[in-house]
């Protein structure tokens, strides 16, 4: 058991290339230190975790990324995660990434390109799919873009409008969603640049501003929000690399993830590939952001990063070279250091609590 001075992670991971499933760990507030006290397979290839409050305590949420894909709940009140109710079907395909949102858990299935809710009952545990939101659509990407692919889904601050990223159809769709039923009912869609593949978006502390990462070239979309409409406007492009380090086709960057500082100054990407966290500094008004650095990102294919809730510490889920690594940010300049990293074979994702 951990005790109260402690924080708490989970790692998810791919089963299919010898990882570990759902792995616990104690964090160290003063140093942001990891240290792994147990794993759960039960889920295969859980990719990615959301954590949210249950009757007795926090409780963790996977996708499965499998065909056919499936989530499930546990809970975390032990050191190994303990499947909590049936695991079950997301009623498609490799789902890639997960949100709680109006009493349901709702999930991005890439490879059917859909968006699938599941209530989540009075116990924590999940019931059986209610909706599926098929999305339509291509982009000039053969290889990636023949068809729609939902990689992420996620509510907006505001909590009454659902997003999702497509990144097969570089495009940003708005749904609301039916407490009651579970109903997710189609409100907009925002087109990219067309070729960009959109993976990730997150949203600035004022909540009026939405910046979204692409993962088929190296840049960022920032966008105005309007809550009230359910309206996301683009007002322009930023890279996040430098020109001349993208420029060799031979050694391709698939930027991954994307996350914005409490305080709204500083925005940080993760780089598969360049194998690096970007910094990006943000202007008062947030709708301007300019590349200032890039290092290292403590291992290979960093595929997630995830900013503490202190904001002193940033974490790299390095897939490739199967360590999470843990940085210091500079409160001045926003450029994280490197602190320390612990072992965790094909990791995801990091979710902190």
């Amino acid at each position: 058991m951990i005790g109260n001075s402690a924080g708490r992670a989970f790692l998810g991971s791919f089963t299919s290339a010898g990882g570990l499933g759902i792995t616990a760990a104690s964090v160290d507030r003063e140093t942001g230190a990891l240290t792994v006290l147990g794993s759960t397979g039960a889920v295969p290839d859980p990719s990615f975790l959301a954590v949210g409050p249950g009757e007795s305590g926090t409780l963790l949420y996977a996708v499965g990324e499998s065909a056919p894909g499936v989530a499930a709940a546990f809970a975390v009140d032990g050191d190994v995660p303990t499947l909590l109710g049936p695991v079950q079907a997301v009623d498609g395909d490799a789902p890639t990434h997960l949100a709680l949102a109006a009493n349901h858990l709702v999930t991005a299935n890439y490879t059917s390109g859909s968006v699938t809710a599941l209530p989540v009952l009075a116990d924590g545990t999940l019931g059986a799919a209610v909706s599926v939101l098929q999305h339509e659509g291509s982009g000039p990407d053969a290889g990636r873009q023949e068809a729609p692919h939902a990689h992420q889904v996620l509510a907006d601050p505001s909590g009454n409008w659902l997003v999702s990223v497509d990144l097969g159809t570089d495009s940003v769709r708005v749904c609301a969603l039916d407490p009651a039923t579970g109903a997710l009912r189609p409100h907009g869609e925002t087109a990219l640049r067309p070729g960009t593949g959109p993976r990730h978006l997150a949203f600035h502390p004022s909540g009026a501003l939405a910046y979204v990462l692409g993962e088929l070239e190296p840049n960022l979309t920032v966008c105005r929000w309007d809550a009230a409409t359910g309206r996301l406007d683009v007002l322009g492009e930023t890279p996040v690399l430098p020109e001349h380090e993208t420029a060799d086709e031979a050694v391709r960057t698939y930027p991954s993830e994307v996350v914005v500082a409490r305080d709204g100054r500083f925005l940080w990407t993760a780089n598969r590939g360049h194998d690096s966290i970007s910094v990006l500094t943000l202007d008062e008004s947030g709708e301007k952001a300019a590349l200032v650095a890039t290092v290292g990102c403590g291992g290979r294919w960093p595929r997630d990063l995830t900013l503490d809730p202190s904001g002193q510490w940033l974490y790299a889920a390095n897939e490739h070279s199967g360590n999470v690594s843990w940085f210091a940010v500079d409160a001045e300049t926003g450029i994280p250091r490197h602190a320390g990293s612990v072992e965790a074979p094909a990791v995801s994702c990091v979710v902190l609590v």
